[in-house]
């Protein structure tokens, strides 16, 4: 890892989805600006939202969060399919192992289940990390978020002694 500062993965808090939400938007609109637009970042991440909405999704996931220093840098989730629903690095930890970090936690719960395959629908930005850590192109997309077009791939990684 390329951080001084230790990184701890831990579950979800009860009063943690305010941050996660800041910590998206602030993803989305910071990192993926290279390549979406302006309306398609506003479609995807909008300053307004459904708070409850959020709040309930996370939840569902039941995300594991990147810490450091005492605060949120990351998250992901795993659900039991395999599919990986969110994976957001906070602008201000991209490139410090933050990401790397939660990508060999999600590795490390699936073994434990057992888990053949991971998948994600993945952001034009996001997929080169995914092909770095052993990800393979599926399908291109194009997904509509409040009327707006937007890109992204699904990826797949068929685990290590997993033949299905």
């Amino acid at each position: 890892m390329n951080t001084a500062t230790p990184i701890l993965i831990r579950p979800l808090r009860a009063d943690e989805a305010p941050t996660l939400r800041a910590l998206f938007h602030a993803a989305v609109h910071g990192l993926a600006c290279r390549d979406y637009t302006p309306d398609q970042l506003n479609a995807w991440a909008p300053l307004a939202h459904d708070a409850a909405q959020w709040a309930a999704r996370l939840q569902a996931n039941q995300p594991w969060v990147a810490e450091v220093a005492g605060s949120a840098a990351g998250f992901a989730d795993l659900q039991p399919s395999g599919y990986i629903d969110q994976f957001f690095v906070a602008p201000a930890h991209a490139g410090q192992g933050v990401g790397q970090a939660l990508m060999a936690h999600l590795h490390t719960q699936a073994a434990q289940r057992g888990t053949p395959r991971l998948w994600a629908d993945v952001s034009l930005t996001a997929e080169p990390f995914f092909a770095r850590h052993g990800f393979a192109v599926e399908a291109r997309q194009q997904v509509e978020r409040h009327g707006v077009v937007l890109r992204n791939t699904r990826m797949a990684k068929l685990l290590a002694g997993n033949c299905s």
